[in-house]
C-alpha cells in the first residue's frame, strides 16, 4: 500500500464527525446496557459527592475541645460507610456493563470489517499491503477499544461530577463557588489547546503504524530472498526510517498528551488555593462554618480530578477514532460487484469456453489483453505458454472471474460467466497455481478443503493418487497432523497438497498454473501422470513454462503483446516456425 493511499484513508477530515456517529450506532442494539450504564453512573457520582458533605458534618460534629457530639458523629460515620460500600458496588457494576458495552462493539465491528474483507474484489486486496490490512482489523480495533473504555468509564463520571459538584457548591456557598465557575476556563482552554495539538499526531502514529506492520509482513514473508540477495542493508535502512517517523510522530503525540496532567493540576491547583484563602476569609466573617469550608475544599479536589481525566479521554478519543476511520474506510469499500438478480446456476458444466473478443487490464489506461479470441471444445486441454507477464494467468482470472472484462466476454456453457453465479462458476473449476497456499489446519481439513464431507478414505485416496500420502504418514500425527500454516511443509510438500486437494474435489474442469514446478524430477513424473488421469474429459487449461509439459496438449496458445499470436498443436507449431519454436529451442537446444 503507498504512504498516498495510507495518507487519505487516516488524515482528517470532514468525516471525522461521521466517524463518531458511526462508533455511537454501534450501541444501537445495547440500549438497556447503556441506560443501566447511565444510572450506575450517576449513582456513582452521587455516592462520591456525598463524601465531602458527610465529612463536613462531621467536623462540625467537634464543637470544640472537650465538646464532641458522639452522637452526631457516629451517625454521620455510618453513613459515610454506607455510601463507600454502595459507591464502590456501583462502580464495580458500572466497569462491569461498560466493559461488555466497549468489548462487544470492538468484536462487532472486527466481525463486520473481516467479513466485509471477504467480499471486497481481488483488485483493492492485490493494491493493499496485507500487513496494513491486518493491522486495521486487529491493531486499530484494539486501539478502540481502549478509547471506548475511556469514554465509558471516565468521561461521564467527570462531566456529571463537574456540574453536580458546581450545584453542591453554589448550594454551600455561592461567593465561593463563583470563584472556582471564574477560574474553571482556566482548565479548559489548557486542555483545548492540548487536544488540538495532539489530534494530527496521533492521526500521523496510526498511519505509520499501518505501513510499518505491512513492510514488516512483507519481508518476513520474503525473507528467503531478502538474505539470498543481501539486501538487508537497504532492507534495514528502509525499515529504519519508517520505524523513525513513526517514533518521531508517537514521540510528539505522547509529548502533548503528557502535558495534560501537569498542565490541568497547575490549573486545578490555582481553583484550590483560590478556595482556601478566599474561603478562609468567608469562614472568619461566619459566611460559613469550618465544617463547610472542609466540605468546599473536598468539592473542589472532586471538581479538579475530572478535568485530568476529560483531558486524558479526549487525547485518548482522539487516537481512537483516528483507529475507526482505518476500519470504516475498509469498510467504505466497494464490496465485489453481486451477481445478477437474475444469474444462473451453473450445476453440470460440460466444459465449452469461449474468449469472445476479450479486453482487460488492471489500470483502466493500461490493457493486459486486447482482442483475445479463444474457442474451447469439452474435454480438451489447452496450454497457455509465452514470456512473463503476457497475460496467461490473467485469462485464468478471468475464467475464474476474480476480475471482470473490460470488452468482449467470456463464455463459459453457453453464457457469459457474468449471467452464472460466482459460487456455481467457481465450483465447476479446480484449480493447482504455483503460489500455494496451506492454513492452520490438520492435513486432512486442507485437503478437504473444497469437498468438507469427504471421509477419510476418499481423503487418502486422492493423497495417494497425488502421491502425497508417503509423507504425510511420516509426520507425527499423520493425517491429523495440525499444520502451522506454509513453515511446516517443503514447497513441493505443500503442491502436493494443493494437487490432492483438487483430486479430491473432481471439478468438471481444471486450471494448472505451473502445478508442478516446486516438485523434484521423478515426483513430478508420477504427477503429471495423476494430472493427466484426472484431465481426462475434463476441459482443462495448464499454463506452463516449459514446454516439456504441454506436448500433448490439444491446443497450444502463445499469448504475446496481449493477444494470442500462435495456436496449434506441439507439431504444428513447430512446423509453423514462429514464436513456439523459438521458445522451445532455447529451451531444449544444446549447450555450446
Amino acid at each position: 500500500m503507498s504512504e498516498k493511499d495510507l495518507r487519505a484513508d487516516t488524515a482528517p477530515h470532514a468525516g471525522g464527525d461521521d466517524t463518531v456517529r458511526r462508533v455511537l450506532g454501534l450501541f444501537s442494539a445495547q440500549r438497556g446496557k447503556v441506560a443501566l450504564a447511565a444510572l450506575l453512573t450517576v449513582a456513582v457520582v452521587v455516592g462520591t459527592l456525598s463524601l465531602p458533605v458527610l465529612s463536613g458534618r462531621a467536623v462540625d460534629c467537634v464543637v470544640g475541645p472537650g465538646e464532641v457530639d458522639f452522637a452526631g458523629l457516629q451517625g454521620t460515620l455510618a453513613l459515610i460507610a454506607l455510601a463507600l460500600a454502595l459507591t464502590a458496588a456501583c462502580q464495580w457494576a458500572l466497569t462491569a456493563v461498560t466493559n461488555r458495552l466497549a468489548f462487544g462493539a470492538s468484536l462487532e465491528l472486527r466481525r463486520r470489517a473481516f467479513d466485509h474483507l471477504q467480499e471486497l474484489p481481488l483488485s483493492y486486496l492485490d493494491a493493499h499491503g496485507h500487513g496494513d490490512l491486518a493491522s486495521r482489523i486487529v491493531t486499530d480495533a484494539d486501539m478502540l477499544t481502549n478509547g471506548l473504555l475511556m469514554a465509558f468509564q471516565q468521561l461521564p463520571v467527570g462531566v456529571l461530577t463537574i456540574v453536580v459538584t458546581l450545584v453542591f457548591m453554589f448550594a454551600l456557598n455561592p461567593a465561593i463557588a463563583a470563584v472556582v465557575a471564574l477560574l474553571t476556563p482556566v482548565s479548559i482552554f489548557t486542555a483545548r489547546f492540548i487536544a488540538t495539538h495532539s489530534a494530527k499526531h496521533f492521526s500521523g502514529q496510526t498511519r505509520l503504524r499501518g505501513e510499518l506492520t505491512a513492510y514488516v509482513e512483507e519481508m518476513v514473508g520474503g525473507i528467503s530472498a531478502v538474505e539470498t540477495f543481501e539486501v538487508q542493508e537497504s532492507v534495514h535502512a528502509r525499515f529504519a526510517k519508517t520505524d523513525a517517523a513513526l517514533g518521531q510522530e508517537s514521540f510528539k503525540a505522547v509529548f502533548f498528551s503528557s502535558l495534560v496532567n501537569p498542565t490541568t493540576r497547575f490549573a486545578n491547583a490555582l481553583v484550590y488555593a483560590a478556595i482556601g484563602i478566599f474561603g478562609a476569609f468567608v469562614a472568619m466573617s461566619g459566611g460559613i462554618t469550618v465544617g463547610g469550608l472542609s466540605a468546599f475544599l473536598g468539592y473542589a479536589d472532586q471538581y479538579a480530578k475530572p478535568f485530568n481525566d476529560i483531558s486524558g479521554v479526549a487525547t485518548e478519543l482522539q487516537n481512537s477514532v483516528a483507529c475507526a476511520r482505518r476500519l470504516f474506510a475498509l469498510m467504505d469499500e466497494p464490496a465485489e460487484v453481486p451477481d445478477a438478480a437474475e444469474a444462473a446456476t451453473l450445476s453440470a458444466p460440460r466444459g465449452d469456453v469461449e474468449f469472445r473478443h476479450v479486453a482487460f487490464g488492471y489500470d483502466a489506461d493500461r490493457l493486459v489483453l486486447r482482442d483475445v479470441d479463444l474457442a474451447v471444445r469439452p474435454g480438451m486441454r489447452i496450454a497457455l505458454v509465452g514470456e512473463t507477464g503476457c497475460g496467461k494467468t490473467t485469462l485464468i482470472n478471468l475464467l475464474m472471474r476474480f476480475y471482470d472484462v473490460a470488452g468482449g466476454s467470456v463464455v463459459v456453457a453457453g453464457r457469459d460467466v457474468r449471467d452464472w453465479t460466482r459460487e456455481s462458476l467457481r465450483a465447476g473449476w479446480g484449480m493447482v497455481l504455483q503460489d500455494t497456499w496451506v492454513r492452520r489446519a490438520t492435513v486432512r481439513e486442507n485437503v478437504s478443503l473444497g469437498r468438507r464431507d469427504a471421509t477419510l478414505d476418499e481423503v487418502r485416496a486422492a493423497c495417494r493418487e497425488a502421491y502425497a500420502d508417503d509423507f504425510i504418514m511420516r509426520l507425527p500425527q499423520g493425517y491429523d497432523t495440525v499444520l502451522d500454516g506454509s513453515a511446516s511443509l517443503s514447497a513441493g510438500q505443500r503442491q502436493l497438497l494443493c494437487i490432492a486437494r483438487v483430486v479430491l474435489a473432481r471439478p468438471a474442469m481444471l486450471i494448472l498454473d505451473e502445478a508442478t514446478s516446486n516438485i523434484d524430477t521423478r515426483t513430478e513424473l508420477l504427477v503429471q501422470r495423476a494430472l493427466a488421469r484426472l484431465m481426462e474429459g475434463r476441459t482443462s487449461f495448464v499454463v506452463a513454462h516449459r514446454l516439456s509439459t504441454v506436448r500433448d496438449a490439444d491446443l497450444i496458445c502463445v499469448v504475446a503483446d496481449g493477444r494470442i499470436a500462435e495456436r496449434g498443436t506441439h507439431d504444428e507449431l513447430l512446423a509453423a516456425g514462429g514464436r513456439y519454436k523459438r521458445i522451445y529451442e532455447a529451451q531444449f537446444a544444446p549447450a555450446e
